[in-house]
């Protein structure tokens, strides 16, 4: 493994990169206030190249931005927005009309809207399943979801998991999330398609509106992702040839070390998962 540089602000490798590709929940914000440096840190960069934040919020840009205000996050501290939900609509294009089972709150079922779907809670009618989340926020847990999944998965039906996140923190909570139950079915066999984090999909669409507003090709040695996920942010980063910046203080803050021994637990988590980053920092700041 690639040892782990400790970033001790943006500003530093600020000159190394074209274009930030950035988490949003638990690097700018943890569902309940804004981290304030992060923002900064961000709002600086853009003096010299774009910010893209990428989220595997199983919803479209506008409602992941429509909670900003109230957060605190301020809306000139990125360009632009690219969220696993935009990706899973590209996604669902492709199987239209369906039918859809739809696995996830009400809430998220914006993801659809406009979209030539049928839907179908018959898994002997239904073409897909989307995933958008557990049904029962926040307290809901993945294992009683497998007989659910396990019969589903006797049908072959492709699911496409809106966010492959396996857990997110919500101010000091950790809540269960879609790729939770992903993981459950392709236990069961099923076969899993993720527009989101660490796949491919949601970074051509990052990558393409950096490089609209850039107005040329960005090398992916110039990007850097930042991020708190292992397995979604630096997997995603490493499959794409981005530098990584892993943030210690997101979904693992609850196990990493503080002071000198940051590192160590950074080195540690990230070893854990197989994904290597480039830099690694508490928080983001500049």
């Amino acid at each position: 493994m690639t040892n782990v540089a400790l970033l001790t602000g943006l500003s530093a490798v600020t000159s190394d990169y074209d274009a930030i590709l950035c988490d949003v929940w638990g690097v700018i914000h943890n569902g309940r206030s804004a981290f304030a440096t992060a923002c900064e840190a961000l709002q600086k960069f853009r003096a010299h190249g774009p910010v893209i934040l990428v989220t595997n919020a199983p919803v479209p840009k506008d409602r992941v931005t429509r909670l900003f205000p109230q957060l605190g996050v301020p809306m000139d501290c990125f360009d632009d927005v690219i969220a696993s939900g935009d990706a899973t609509r590209n996604e669902l294009k492709h199987f239209a009309p369906g039918p859809v089972y739809r696995i996830g709150l009400d809430q998220d079922f914006g993801v659809y809207a406009g979209l030539p779907l049928d839907f179908s809670d018959d898994p002997a009618t239904a073409k897909l399943i989307c995933c958008t989340s557990l049904r029962d926020y926040p307290d809901g847990v993945p294992e009683p979801y497998r007989p659910e999944l396990k019969r589903l998965a006797a049908h072959n039906l492709p699911m496409i998991c809106a966010n492959p996140d396996i857990q997110f923190r919500q101010g000091d909570r950790l809540i269960w999330s879609a790729g939770a139950l992903a993981a459950i079915y392709a236990e069961e066999g099923g076969k899993v398609i993720y527009p989101g984090k660490p796949d491919a999909p949601i970074y051509r669409l990052a990558m393409e509106r950096a490089e609209a507003i850039v107005g040329r090709a960005i090398s992916p040695k110039r990007v850097l992702a930042i991020g708190d996920g292992p397995i979604t942010d630096v997997l995603g980063a490493n499959r794409q040839g981005f530098d990584a910046l892993f943030i210690g203080g997101g979904i693992h803050g609850h196990s990493m070390g503080q002071g000198d021994a940051f590192l160590a637990s950074a080195e540690k988590v990230l070893a854990n998962d197989g994904v290597t980053a480039r830099y690694a920092m508490p928080e983001l700041t500049w």
